[in-house]
């Protein structure tokens, strides 16, 4: 018997979540695809590619591709391509979604503060140890019964 509902437990999580970007989303008249795509972007520089974006935060590839021309028709991405490469676009953040980025990332931060009220850096460090000792299980798993 699993000690908590952690199916239950996610999705009151991503619920909350959602509550606190969505008026963020209304705002600039965004959808909740296209904050999430800027808000990666801007959070995960090293990742700047559509690849990156469907593969890390394992969304939808004509999702992504939607999201991302419209966010280029608002002005708010441009394209980029490294010379010698014309095949991978390189997404690269416009000025213009600067405000909503802001907008967002203080959305992001109240979520964390009312998610960790109360709980001590030493149990946090502690969860994401569990949590990452939970991914490693799953992937040691998955790599087992492929093998089999």
């Amino acid at each position: 018997m699993i000690p908590l509902n952690l199916w239950e437990h996610q999705n009151i999580i991503k619920t909350f979540y959602a509550k606190c970007v969505e008026k963020v989303c209304e705002r600039h008249q965004i959808t909740r695809m296209e904050l999430d795509i800027l808000l990666f972007l801007a959070n995960n520089p090293l990742f700047d590619t559509a690849s990156d974006i469907v593969e890390v935060r394992c969304l939808s590839k004509s999702q992504v591709s939607v999201s991302i021309q419209l966010l280029e028709k608002k002005g708010y991405l441009r394209k980029q391509y490294k010379k010698g490469n014309r095949k991978t676009a390189h997404l690269q953040i416009c000025d213009l979604a600067f405000p909503i980025i802001a907008d967002g990332r203080a959305a992001q931060q109240q979520f964390v503060t009312v998610m960790f009220a109360g709980i001590s850096q030493e149990e946090i460090e502690t969860m994401k140890q569990c949590n990452q000792h939970i991914l490693e299980n799953i992937n040691r798993y998955r790599r087992e019964s492929e093998d089999v």
